[in-house]
């Protein structure tokens, strides 16, 4: 078994899970390979260019006749293990959106409980219950033993997160262990915890370690208190402080009060100084009424000798344009718009017929009976019944139809020529 210090070149992990790459300095390079078992047991994961230091043994692989090591322990040069675990499961559940602030929840401002999750028998927990005793005596503080160190202690923590969100009485949980080494915080760094608080529907307060101390339990909770008894007093609040606020509202609701009720005497004063005594008032629209009366009187008087005035003038225009009058001027209206209208009537007949003759005219020189008369033909193919235009489309033999102005003859071509002699 031998030590090696070297970086990590050309990593391949296949399907088998084996990891095979080569182990490098400036000076030198040897093959190595890291079998499944071993790899599972490192806390990081392996990367290349990664300087690591290895503990393994010198074997030949014969296919080739190459000398490689076989790792069986392995840790980053310069870091440890649990560092570089630390900061590779950091990166992975930020990018993953757990450490968001769009998942957090906020604190209840009085819980009625609160859950701890924490070791029984250490200091950690006598300090909670010493300081909510001290900050609020009656509230209630349910302990979930759990082992904050160990092997066994990252299965016990999730099994408590998962029961107190299970029974769902408490309101807010405090997750509390004291400082120590990265190896003793290793159970608030693993993957199982980091997920447990995250799917909590219960607010979760992280108090692991000293003020200095970060965990990634520490990123996944909704708060994070820099120790134990800091998360006591983070979600505990003081009793007597809510007593003395309360009583300082409640004189300040009891002075709103009397302020209220008396700016209400004010105003009912007021409008009762306003208030006018019923018989008055009855009196005044009586006095009201009979004044609406009297100009209602006057009103009407006033429109019907209005109405009366109207009715004489029209009566009057009336017999100044009786209906004999008005018919007689009418009818001479009349008599000129039908001779206008004769006249009108008798100048357009004359322009159409005008147009008619000239038409039929144009009609009668263009009309083919017409041409025909003149002694022209119309020659047909009997089969298309085309009209001939050209003598080199006809054969000798060819039927054809010669239309005459009176009647129709059929004939048969002889010869055909172009010529227009005519011989």
């Amino acid at each position: 078994m031998v030590w090696i210090s070297a970086e990590i070149s050309n990593l391949k992990v296949p399907s088998s899970g084996h990891a095979y790459f080569a182990l490098k300095d400036k000076n030198a390079q040897i093959a190595a390979v890291m079998f499944r078992g071993q790899l599972k047991q490192l806390k990081f994961d392996l990367r290349d260019g990664m300087s690591l230091v290895g503990l393994g043994r010198i074997s030949v692989y014969e296919p080739r006749g190459t000398y490689q090591i076989i790792l069986e322990y392995a840790e980053p040069m310069g870091i440890g293990a649990l560092q570089i675990a630390f900061e590779q499961l950091k990166q992975k559940l930020f990018d993953e959106g757990l450490f968001s602030d769009e998942h957090k929840s906020a604190l209840p401002f009085l819980p009625a409980r609160v859950g701890v999750i924490t070791s029984p028998t250490g200091a950690v927990v006598q300090d909670i219950l010493s300081i909510a005793q001290r900050r609020f005596p009656n509230i209630q503080v349910a302990i979930y033993p759990v082992r904050v160190q160990g092997v066994e202690s990252v299965g016990e923590i999730v099994a408590a997160i998962e029961t107190a969100n299970h029974i769902g009485r408490d309101d807010v949980l405090i997750l509390a262990r004291g400082g120590g080494s990265l190896e003793d915080l290793a159970p608030f760094n693993d993957e199982r915890v980091a997920r447990a608080i995250f799917n909590s529907k219960i607010p979760f307060v992280s108090a692991v370690g000293h003020e200095t101390d970060f965990s990634i339990a520490d990123f996944v909770a909704d708060f994070r208190a820099p120790t134990p008894s800091a998360a006591a007093e983070m979600v505990i609040p003081i009793k007597n402080e809510l007593k003395s606020r309360c009583a300082g509202l409640t004189g300040r609701a009891h002075r709103a009060m009397h302020i209220t009720l008396q700016a209400l005497r004010n105003q009912i004063v007021q409008s009762n100084r306003m208030l006018v005594h019923p018989g008055r008032r009855v009196q005044d629209m009586r006095l009201h009424l009979d004044q609406l009366a009297t100009r209602l009187r006057r009103d009407l008087l006033a429109r019907r000798q209005h109405q009366r005035a109207r009715f004489e003038q029209a009566r009057s225009r009336i017999i100044h344009r009786g209906p004999d009058r008005v018919l007689s001027l009418q009818k001479a209206n009349v008599d000129v718009l039908r001779i206008k209208l004769l006249q009108s009537t008798r100048i357009i007949l004359l322009k159409h017929h005008e147009r008619v003759g000239a038409a039929q005219a144009v009609l009668k020189a263009v009309n083919p009976s017409s041409i025909l008369k003149r002694g022209y033909s119309i020659t047909r193919t009997i089969a298309h019944r085309k009209v001939v235009m050209n003598a080199n489309t006809l054969y000798p033999g060819q039927p054809l139809e010669i239309q005459l102005a009176e009647g129709r003859a059929k004939v048969m071509v002889q010869s055909a020529s172009q010529s227009n002699n005519e011989d």
